[in-house]
């Protein structure tokens, strides 16, 4: 069992997903430091209720599930300032947690199992034919790489990649995207996906 720092978040943070955060509350700077100098990873979860940035007498709720984050790149432009570009590693779930004077969380957690790697099955072929559309159309609007929200390798021919991408691409509230991300079945997770995009229309029959 593992103690980290946390990063509570609107967003949901998948395994091999993009995040390019700023950083500026004091509460986060000094620990984000440590992480960029020791090569250590932090925890991204999910705000239930609360705000990204602290205010006075805010509760903050925690998701119980969240991914760890490594930060592969980081720039300090003014001072109070720091610009760091994260991958998403693995995923956790909260033992316990508490949040210490200066509003910093920390948690001990326990890892959750990676993705066993499984090609797509035919019936859900079209949801990474959706995808790999996309990251075409997004490649040919010359969009620079550090700006793509979806890295390389992509790897459309895993289920686990492509579901953890279109996770973070729909527009989805906390509970769908917590229960995407406790998902420890890719398939079934990338079955859940497909269907979202049906209802949305966004795939071909």
């Amino acid at each position: 069992m593992t103690s980290i720092p946390l990063f509570p978040l609107n967003t949901v943070l998948y395994p091999d997903g993009y995040l390019p955060l700023q950083i500026f509350e004091v509460r986060y700077l000094d620990i984000i430091r440590q992480c960029i100098m020791g090569e250590q990873p932090f925890g991204v979860v999910q705000l239930l209720d609360g705000a990204e940035v602290r205010k006075p007498g805010q509760q903050e709720t925690l998701a119980p599930v969240g991914t760890l984050a490594r930060i592969v790149d980081w720039a300090a432009p003014l001072s109070g300032l720091l610009q760091i570009k994260c991958m998403g590693m693995q995923r956790f779930h909260i033992v316990s947690s508490e949040q210490l004077k200066h509003g910093l969380w920390v948690a001990r957690i326990e890892t959750l199992a990676p993705d066993k790697t499984i090609p797509i099955p035919q019936e859900q072929q079209n949801v990474a034919d959706a995808l790999g559309a996309l990251i075409r159309t997004l490649q040919e609007q010359k969009i620079p790489p550090e700006q793509m929200p979806l890295q390389p390798p992509y790897r459309l021919d895993e289920c686990g990649w492509v579901a953890n991408r279109w996770c973070e691409l729909l527009s989805l509230n906390a509970m769908q995207k917590q229960l995407l991300l406790s998902q420890d079945n890719p398939v079934l997770r990338l079955e859940l996906v497909q269907d979202m995009l049906t209802e949305n229309g966004l795939l071909e029959e």
